[in-house]
Order: C-alpha cells, then sequence, then structure tokens
C-alpha cells in the first residue's frame, strides 16, 4: 500500500474523557498515518457518516462509559446500513475481557484492553488494511503438545498410561537437548513427558529449580521461520531466534517466558521448512 491509511477515532455516547483517544491518535500519526478524530459525544451516525464521507480505511472507537456493548455493535449495524459493511471497525477503552467474544460476534475486528500498548495497535491496523500482511496475524493451528519435566520417565509412565489410559506412541532421545521423550498421544495433541539426559539438560535445570510438572506448552504452526520474523518485527523477546530441531525432526524455536507472563510457549513446525 502505497498511500497513507486513513483511520478515524471517534468516541461515541455521552462519554467526556477523551485523553485515550487523543493518545492513540496521536501514535497513528507517528506511525505515518493519517488520522481523523470526531471529538467527544458523537452518535453511531455520525461516526458512520463520518467514517464514509472521510474514506477512511478503519474506525476505532473509545469508550470509557461502560455503553460500549450498546454503541459499538450500533455502529458496525449503522455502516452496514450506508453500504459500508466494508469498513472494518475496532475497540478499546475500559472494556472488560468478558464482553470481547460478545463484540466479536457483533463485528468488532478487534478489542485493545488497557495494557496493549500504540505500538501493537498501529500493526494491527497495518496488518487488516494491507492484504499482503494479514496472513501473519492468523492463531497457531493447535497445540501440538504439553510438554512435562520428570525425574524418570518409567516411574511417571504408569499414571498416563495406567491411571489416564493413554497409550505411549514413541520414546525418543534429543541428543543436542539432552533429553528423552515419551509421546503419548491425546485427541489431535499429546502429552510429552521430559526426562533430562544429563546434568547439562534445560529440563534438569528447571526440575531443580521448579520441580517436576509442565515445562512448555507447543503450538503447530505452518512457517516457523516467518512467525519468527514477525515475532521479532514486534519486539516479541525470543529464546531461539531461528528454529532448531527437535523431537520428530521437528523445527522447533522457543519464545521467552517474559512475553507470556512467566509462560514457555514453543513454535512447532512438522514436515520440514514450508517451501
Amino acid at each position: 500500500m502505497n498511500r497513507k491509511i486513513r483511520v478515524l477515532i471517534a468516541k461515541p455516547g455521552l462519554d467526556g474523557h477523551d485523553r485515550g483517544a487523543l493518545v492513540i491518535s496521536q501514535a497513528l500519526r507517528d506511525h505515518g498515518m493519517e488520522v481523523i478524530y470526531t471529538g467527544l459525544r458523537q452518535s453511531p451516525d455520525q461516526i458512520a457518516q463520518a467514517a464514509i464521507q472521510e474514506d477512511v480505511d478503519i474506525v476505532g472507537l473509545s469508550s470509557l462509559s461502560g455503553a460500549h456493548r450498546s454503541l459499538f455493535p450500533k455502529i458496525v449495524d449503522t455502516l452496514k446500513k450506508y453500504n459500508a459493511a466494508d469498513i472494518p471497525v475496532f475497540g478499546g477503552g475500559v472494556i472488560p475481557p468478558e464482553d470481547i467474544p460478545y463484540l466479536e460476534e457483533k463485528g468488532i475486528k478487534k478489542i485493545f484492553t488497557p495494557g496493549s500498548s500504540t505500538d501493537e495497535v498501529a500493526k494491527y491496523i497495518r496488518r487488516l488494511v494491507d492484504p499482503d500482511k494479514s496472513e501473519s496475524v492468523k492463531p497457531p493451528e493447535k497445540i501440538a503438545h504439553i510438554g512435562i519435566a520428570v525425574h524418570h520417565i518409567e516411574q511417571a509412565l504408569p499414571f498416563y498410561t495406567d491411571t489416564l489410559g493413554l497409550s505411549l506412541k514413541d520414546v525418543e532421545e534429543v541428543q543436542s537437548e539432552g533429553v528423552k521423550v515419551a509421546f503419548l498421544p491425546i485427541g489431535e495433541t499429546q502429552i510429552e513427558l521430559l526426562e533430562p539426559l544429563n546434568e547439562d539438560s534445560p529440563i534438569y535445570k528447571f526440575i531443580e529449580k521448579k520441580g517436576e510438572g509442565i515445562h512448555h506448552i507447543a503450538f503447530e504452526v505452518s512457517d516457523i521461520k516467518d512467525r519468527l520474523k514477525n515475532y521479532r518485527e514486534d519486539g516479541v523477546p525470543l529464546l531461539n531466534e531461528e528454529p532448531k530441531k527437535g523431537a520428530h525432526n521437528a523445527d522447533v524455536a522457543f519464545l521467552h517466558p517474559k512475553a507470556s507472563h512467566g509462560v514457555l510457549y514453543e513454535l512447532c513446525q512438522h514436515g520440514g521448512e514450508k517451501s
């Protein structure tokens, strides 16, 4: 996209506080976008007409009054009434997490909570408006496995096979990680029991520090290199800048736990690199 992205920022209803809307407006301008701010106390009809008249690419709504469940969907409906349903709408402000699914069901593309950065908002807008970048916002395909650190696979295995009734599919040693892995499928995912092979193993150090238990959750992705590139560009802290080989010859990489509030996430791509 060669031209500047045009964004309408609006404050619907009787909400009289616009500091957040002004901050996001300035931040998006700093990111090179053209921003039209409608001002306070705008009706859904006024916002929809302004979006059409200004020929914007996207509408951003800000609400601190608690009326978002009513007003946000009305704006989506009003855009449809004026044959402008192709203009996407996102929102932000003081919005409880439990209201997000309802608003998305009503047509709001994205809700940014108070913890979201203005950089995240700008990147989202670019990817939504630019079709060439929309692929990068797709979520992982599924949970590939849950990794559980154990002292000894043989001692831990009876709970999973006898008590839970899971079947042991395979056991493999990954020398590069100093770990023995037992694979137990469950539905579309699997449990992986991780036994350290030596004291240099990350699993050995994990158990020494935290004891046995869940070590990481792995997501299946279709293009691990492209996803890592996007995460680097977004400033997401990584433990692995590039993929490495893991169990079953999969390409794997770990995100830093501080990116996800203390949870260690792994990305997995099975079947080799995407051509």
